[in-house]
């Protein structure tokens, strides 16, 4: 069960996750160029930035999906390989088996390690917890769009993960569904889980975010507080972004 967890201040939370220099090329070019970052344990911080920008590059990194050119993931301050147990990713598009809902989350729940004693009403917390109780038994793949999100969330959520990294979730969900995954998202804040997330709606990364890093053609180009920032952008690339100007890898926005 998701049991709510005391939230401390959040510049004393430990760091869960932070980079050193991290940078990553493909086919002569550089996409993520020397990104030091951390992710404090219970935070919510969103990823902004414009097509290209190398946010989901930046999750697959930290998830220890692809390797960096250079540079480090560290965990608690040691290896990533060591977070795996630990870490848990939604993808835009739901992973599913070709099984039952139900069995979805029973395999979850197996290859997590957890007892076979416990599956049961793990499965089912899980399943109500994303509002799926009456689906159980149908099969995963014929679910809605928000259906299929809300059942990958929960699987992700299964392992009662420290950190939960999100790619878009909500890209091309309806308003309800889009409602029904942040319900999921505050309740596992409320149980002390941090969460990554990226977003192209500045309106869902201030009901899901307090922390923002912005990128601009692979670089950090803000990191800090996300209302205060969206509000009153630092740096020419956020400003750029929010009134909705296109801006070139060079530096330069198009004008109004």
């Amino acid at each position: 069960m998701l049991q709510a967890a005391p939230v401390a201040e959040p510049s004393l939370a430990p760091v869960l996750l932070e980079t050193r220099a991290l940078s990553f090329s493909a086919g002569g070019r550089s996409l993520l160029d020397g990104m030091d970052l951390s992710v404090r344990a219970g935070s919510r911080t969103v990823i902004l930035g414009p097509n290209g920008a190398g946010k989901s590059l930046l999750l697959r990194l930290l998830h220890g999906l692809i390797a960096p050119n250079s540079g480090q993931v560290l965990w608690c301050g040691r290896p990533l390989r060591q977070a795996c147990p630990q870490q848990a990713m939604v993808f835009q598009r739901p992973v599913l088996l070709r099984r039952s809902v139900l069995a979805n989350v029973r395999f979850a729940l197996k290859a997590r390690g957890v007892r076979r004693a416990e599956r049961a009403a793990r499965a089912e917390e899980a399943l109500h917890r994303a509002r799926l109780t009456s689906l159980a038994r149908s099969p995963a793949r014929v679910l809605s769009g928000g259906e299929q999100q809300r059942l990958a969330l929960a699987l992700a959520l299964v392992g009662r993960p420290r950190l939960l990294l999100l790619d878009e979730p909500t890209a091309s969900l309806d308003p309800a569904s889009t409602y029904a995954v942040e319900q999921m998202l505050a309740e596992a804040h409320g149980a002390g889980i941090a969460t990554l997330m990226v977003t192209h709606d500045a309106g869902q990364a201030r009901r899901v975010g307090d922390d923002l890093i912005f990128l601009q053609a692979g670089k950090v180009a803000e990191v800090g507080p996300l209302a205060t920032l969206l509000d009153c952008p630092r740096s020419e690339a956020l400003r750029a972004w929010t009134e909705g100007r296109l801006m070139f890898p060079n530096g330069r926005a198009l004008p109004f």
